[in-house]
């Protein structure tokens, strides 16, 4: 009987072929070369209209509130066979359903050494925009080497936010929002 040792002592059953597709890497490395500069393209990515990130204030004090997410269809949802399954105006708790796995950390650029500081691994770290509208995830994210996410309007609606930072956490069949004094925070990152 003959024991394998290491990968040069493979052995090849049944026929074999040169592969005759090319390589997927060599292809993707191709054509990457061929994108067009995006800064050249679109301009600079602080004018781009999607990197437009929700207007928050500031948290004045710490304090925690709850809400829960209700949401109204705005249109029938039918089956297949076109049995109406929910009708127009059905309002229900998402969090009846699903699960949010992780927190949501919502700051303005000033506050992310907190947030970084503050976030499990697996939380999801918003920018919200001051009065300047000063917030760039991009940027934030290559040089954190960390996921850093836009709040968009319609997040900062859904959850009624008002200001920054804030702890959006769920409980139960509630989202907890834990806001966080911004002077009591930017005191500490100058220490």
């Amino acid at each position: 009987m003959r024991t394998l040792v290491g990968l040069s002592d493979t052995s090849t059953i049944g026929r074999t072929w040169p592969i005759a597709e090319p390589d997927a890497l060599s292809e993707i490395e191709g054509r990457a070369g061929s994108v067009p500069d995006m800064r050249k393209a679109f301009g600079p990515r602080q004018i781009w209209s999607a990197m437009k990130a929700a207007v928050l204030g500031r948290s004045p004090a710490d304090r925690i509130r709850s809400i829960v997410p209700f949401y109204t269809l705005d249109g029938e949802i039918r089956l297949p066979d076109g049995r109406l399954l929910y009708a127009k105006g059905y309002t229900f708790n998402p969090l009846a359903y699903v699960s949010l796995p992780q927190r949501l950390i919502v700051v303005h650029p000033r506050d992310l050494n907190w947030a970084i500081r503050t976030a499990a691994p697996t939380d999801f770290i918003l920018l919200a925009a001051g009065s300047a509208g000063d917030a760039d995830p991009i940027g934030a994210s290559e040089r954190l080497g960390r996921p850093i996410f836009l709040l968009e309007e319609r997040v900062k609606a859904r959850l009624r936010l008002s200001v920054a930072p804030v702890i959006v956490a769920q409980q139960g069949q509630k989202l907890l929002l834990t806001e966080v004094d911004a002077d009591r925070i930017a005191k500490g990152s100058r220490k």
